[in-house]
């Protein structure tokens, strides 16, 4: 009949191991871009965004709090673009 205790291979009894493995940078997949993200798509629908909140002062209302807030919004999310794309430059994806 079969054990019903588990092994552990090496190190402490209360870590188990999974048999999850992180791949190398090198690895096959890694070749075809499956481990980046699609920073230009999000650069571009971010800055889309960022337009939208600025047209959207474009209307027929009277207050300017929420005019504010649209210029607000849209700022932060242009800083956010701007110090990713900061951050990144370097890089090639």
């Amino acid at each position: 009949m079969a054990s019903t205790d588990v092994e552990h291979t090496g190190g402490h009894a209360e870590v188990i191991d999974t048999g999850w493995r992180r791949e190398p940078a090198d690895a096959p997949s890694a070749r075809f871009g499956w481990f980046g993200s699609a920073t230009k798509t999000f650069y571009g629908a971010a800055l889309f965004f960022a337009a939208f909140l600025l047209f959207m002062l474009i209307g027929n209302h009277t207050g300017h709090v929420e005019d504010i807030w649209l210029i607000a919004f849209a700022a932060g999310v242009l800083f956010f673009v701007v110090r990713g794309w900061w951050m990144n430059r370097g890089k090639w994806s």
